[in-house]
């Protein structure tokens, strides 16, 4: 099986880049070339949209500016075509920076609904500037030259733009198979977790959006000479939308996809064409229609895209095991036993009126297993998220080491040492475990984007997974690393999620609620865990419901009743307090 998917990308490459040799008629070599430039605008939306969860319909805009860049410095200025490449990419960054900034700290609707505003705005600036033509555009672009070689706009183009397009595939495969990769397949899970992670998310998103930005202007300057005319009709709103559609059609969520969508768009579009005005009698653009209700029925019976289907026939292959031998990453330093490593000071939150922290004061020393506990509502989870960054103390403060760390944002705190795992569970179930793990050590790793997408990162990522896997063997799951996390029972997805904390390497390990949904077996395995790390040299604070694994595993418990700071003491004085058995049944006796 891992020999079909080896050869299947060669294979299609092969085909694609040699199809103009073959005897296939002018016709099909001109909609491969559109398939081609399509797939590559795609291609973004399946990063920006299917992968990191961010809906844009302005990527008409950025084929514009690419499209734009190439016909007017080579009409006007009769400059080099691969200088109005770089120019062209470099103004889609530049553009996708400013835009980034400004619309990628909003979410929900308020998203699409900028990318629409930006893209009306792009459109409407380029059929307005009279050095670029106005409505009319520029026209007479000359074709492509390659060492000489006319490449025309045909069957010698056709080469251009499936080298580009078939790239940026491997390029971007690569990519969602790396460090920076995890960190953008995270984003759709919410931000909670990715920063816990230390990911800064609005970086990772501005990342992604720049890639699709600069996948965009590389379709714009080959159309352009594609063409040999430019003007704003391409690049409306109603482009964008059909760019949407061609990756949510094709498999928003798989790079293929993304190739399958644009080949079907196209085709089938230029069929209506032809085919509905003969049969309803008119002329009109009746395929919008046809469209439409094309993606309502693939949106309600298949909406992983067409790509899932052939899926079927392409079954997902274990990852090849290479990290066998990997050298370990760095790790961090570790306070000496007994040291003071977390200190809560009289933290207070409130929300309005509701006080649900009410200057909650104590301390964990290195080595030390710490149990929170109390009933429902007592504001064990809130404490947890102020002492990790999820929530700003409202008083009081936070101090890890000496050093003051209340209202520093989650990724920073996890720079310095402290991991935690959540009441539910929070993961990625479109990787596997083995991947949800290796996202863990995030913090520990250095390659970036470009290192991903060039391959340069494998020496790193072999540690990483190394690292993952000795971590999932610490919980008793190394064999079921290739498993699809979303397969996973409650009880194993809370195993891995400990073993994703474990593999920042840190300090101070924060667990809610880590024996919920576990067998009896499984806590027993677990408190061993937590056992061997104590003894390892990590201090842990659990917050847990569960006294039996409480009472048998912590060496001091803080209760806590309605936000306050009830009692403090070892299992044996807590089970002995009439206080702690009045919060929670009600009566001292």
């Amino acid at each position: 099986m891992r020999a079909l998917h080896r050869f299947a990308f060669p294979a299609f490459a092969l085909l694609m880049l040699l199809l103009p040799a073959l005897p296939v008629p002018d016709f099909w070599i001109t909609q491969s070339n559109y398939i081609g430039l399509y797939a590559l605008v795609a291609l973004g939306l399946v990063l920006l949209t299917g992968v990191a969860g961010l809906t844009s319909f302005g990527q008409a805009a950025f084929v514009g500016v690419g499209a734009y860049t190439a016909a007017f410095l080579a009409v006007k200025l009769s400059a080099s075509p691969w200088l109005a490449l770089l120019l062209g990419v470099g103004l889609a960054m530049a553009a996708a920076l400013v835009l980034g900034a400004i619309t990628l700290r909003m979410s929900g609707h308020y998203l699409p609904l900028a990318t629409i505003a930006w893209g009306l705005a792009l459109y409407y600036t380029m059929g307005n500037m009279e050095f670029l033509g106005k409505y009319d555009g520029i026209l007479g672009i000359p074709t492509l030259k390659l060492a000489g070689w006319d490449l025309g706009t045909g069957r010698g183009l056709h080469v251009l733009i499936w080298l580009f397009a078939l790239v940026a595939a491997l390029a971007c495969t690569h990519l969602l198979d790396s460090r920076p990769g995890r960190a953008i397949r995270s984003l759709k899970s919410g931000a909670t977790m990715a920063e816990a992670m230390g990911i800064s998310t609005f970086q990772a998103k501005l990342t992604v959006f720049v890639i699709a930005a600069v996948l965009a202007a590389i379709s714009g300057w080959l159309f352009a000479f594609f063409q040999r005319t430019v003007s704003p009709s391409p690049f409306g709103i109603n482009k964008g939308i059909e760019y949407l559609f061609m990756a949510v059609l094709g498999g928003v969520g798989h790079v293929w996809g993304a190739f399958l969508g644009a080949g079907v768009v196209r085709i089938i579009e230029d069929k209506l064409q032809v085919l509905l005005p003969q049969l309803i009698g008119t002329s009109g653009s009746f395929e919008t229609i046809v469209f439409g209700v094309i993606l309502v029925v693939v949106l309600k019976y298949a909406p992983e895209g067409l790509w899932s289907f052939v899926s079927r026939w392409l079954p997902r292959a274990d990852r090849a095991r290479d990290w066998d031998g990997a050298p370990p990453l760095p790790a961090r330093d570790k306070p000496a036993p007994g040291e003071p490593l977390l200190q809560v000071q009289a933290a207070r939150k409130e929300f309005g009126g509701l006080v649900a922290v009410n200057d909650i004061s104590f301390e964990i020393r290195a080595g030390d297993i710490v149990g929170l506990i109390g009933p429902n509502g007592a504001g064990k989870s809130t404490t947890f998220n102020l002492i990790t960054g999820v929530l700003s103390l409202t008083s009081g403060q936070v101090l890890y080491r000496g050093e003051a760390i209340g209202g520093l944002p989650s990724r920073q705190i996890a720079r310095r040492g402290i991991s935690r795992t959540f009441q539910h569970v929070k993961m990625i179930p479109e990787m596997t475990v083995l991947e949800n793990v290796a996202l863990g050590g995030y913090l520990r790793g250095k390659a970036g984007t470009l290192r991903a997408m060039l391959r340069l990162d494998r020496a790193e990522e072999r540690a990483l997974f190394a690292e993952a896997e000795r971590q999932l063997a610490r919980i008793g799951m190394a064999d079921r690393m290739h498993e699809l996390a979303g397969n996973l029972a409650l009880g194993p997805q809370r195993l891995m999620e400990i073993a994703r904390a474990l593999c920042s390497d840190p300090a101070l390990l924060l667990l809610d609620e880590p024996a919920a949904g576990l067998r009896h077996k499984e806590k027993q395995a677990l408190a061993d865990v937590l056992r061997q790390l104590k003894a390892e040299g990590m201090s842990l604070l659990l917050v847990e419901h569960d006294m039996e694994f409480v009472m048998g595993l912590t060496d001091r418990i803080v209760v806590m009743e309605f936000g306050t700071h009830l009692m403090e003491g070892t299992p044996a004085q807590v089970q002995a307090s009439d206080k702690v058995r009045a919060a929670y049944l009600g009566t001292e006796h």
